[in-house]
């Protein structure tokens, strides 16, 4: 039996050499086909050619092989598009910017600055800001929004925003404001979350009819909630104004999911002191920033974009990736407004623009979606 199977090994390796020998002969060609894309002003893809050459392939590979066929060419079609891209490297304000960034990359982040957060003091953006800055001079604001604004119009160099925790997903309310604001991620965290049921000294977990937080934490405590049918549960825009809010109300009813820092902050006591579904519950931040900053150590590129709506457009930017042998430790869907079951992509990838491959890889997807914003190449701390 080991003798036919060396066989046959035998048999497969002859064809394997015979392959790749096609192959770069292939190759070499599609070098010839880019540089007349380039000389033409042509585009890369060429959705007809390419179902013209599946269908002979697979009509070719007969019924019982036409799936296997398929797949193999659609691979080939993708390290096609991306050898012709590498080739062609069109010039675009994108491609400068990132380039630009790559011979200016910062040796850190500033010591001291003034950083837009959502809430009051005591929030969990407060604790990761003070972790990402030795001397942060705080701005708390309102809403989501308004640190996005804040940033925006220059009136903070940086702000912190909550984007996914481990218990409850993503923050939603983030996601669709990104599509709206202009921005670059510049650094992210992980920040523990220990929540706790905080109310006013003496006051008794069996008097609790109401319980204030954000939606997110609301999430989190699901199982505890659920426990005390009793208790409402009334949103609010931040755990810390949360509890200010109790400290406020001289209300023994009234309760609040938040830190134990705003324990301390607002002269609270903890009814409970473990309120979270999970123990190792966590929330990433991100920092962000006007314009496109890279510091030392970035490791992690954010994108977000549309792929046209039809069969094999989303497959064929994740192949782009795939080929590159990069890690995606994200992908996050939105729908976009008005149209009908049509979705933004939110990607995160394990790279840096210092290879020159991933800015070309960057400059292609970019040329293969409907809309594309590189959102940022930065440092994720631990």
């Amino acid at each position: 039996m080991d003798m036919d199977l060396n066989g046959i090994r035998s048999q497969l390796d002859q064809i394997d050499d015979q392959l790749i020998q096609l192959f770069t002969r292939r190759m070499r060609l599609v070098a010839d086909v880019a540089a007349y894309k380039k000389q033409n002003g042509v585009p890369i893809l060429d959705t007809g050619r390419e179902r013209q050459i599946m269908n002979r392939v697979t009509l070719a590979a007969g019924e019982d092989m036409e799936r296997y066929a398929k797949l193999l060419y659609q691979t080939l079609f993708n390290v096609s598009r991306a050898y012709q891209a590498e080739r062609l490297q069109v010039p675009s304000a994108l491609a400068e910017e990132l380039e630009r960034a790559a011979r200016n990359v910062r040796p850190q982040m500033p010591r001291r600055a003034l950083v837009a957060c959502q809430g009051t003091e005591g929030a969990y953006s407060q604790k990761i800001c003070d972790q990402m800055f030795e001397f942060a001079d705080i701005l708390y604001m309102n809403t989501f929004n308004d640190v996005f604004s804040a940033v925006e119009k220059g009136m903070c160099p940086y702000g912190v925003l909550p984007i996914e925790n481990s218990t409850a997903g993503s923050v939603t309310q983030v996601y669709d404001l990104m599509e709206k604001h202009h921005f670059h991620i510049v650094k992210a965290a992980r920040q523990r979350i220990e929540h706790r049921l905080l109310a006013l000294p003496g006051a008794k977990i069996q008097e609790i009819r109401e319980v204030v937080s954000h939606e997110q934490a609301l999430r989190q405590c699901g199982a505890f909630l659920a426990a005390h049918p009793q208790i409402k549960a009334t949103p609010m825009e931040n755990t810390a104004v949360s509890a200010a809010w109790v400290a406020k109300s001289g209300r023994r009813d009234l309760a609040a999911i938040a830190s134990r820092e705003c324990e301390q902050l607002y002269g609270l006591e903890s009814l409970s002191d473990a309120v979270s579904d999970i123990s190792s519950n966590s929330t990433r931040f991100i920092c962000i920033a006007k314009d496109l900053e890279v510091y030392a150590g970035a490791n992690k590129i954010s994108l977000m974009l549309s792929a046209a709506h039809r069969p094999g457009s989303l497959y064929r930017l994740l192949s782009h990736i795939s080929v590159m042998d990069l890690n995606l430790t994200k992908l996050e869907s939105r729908p976009i407004p008005g149209k009908d079951f049509e979705f933004r992509f939110f990607f995160d990838i394990e790279a840096s623009i210092l290879d020159p491959n991933v800015r070309a890889l960057i400059g292609q997807l970019k040329n293969e979606s409907d809309q594309f914003v590189f959102l940022g190449n930065y440092e994720e701390m631990r």
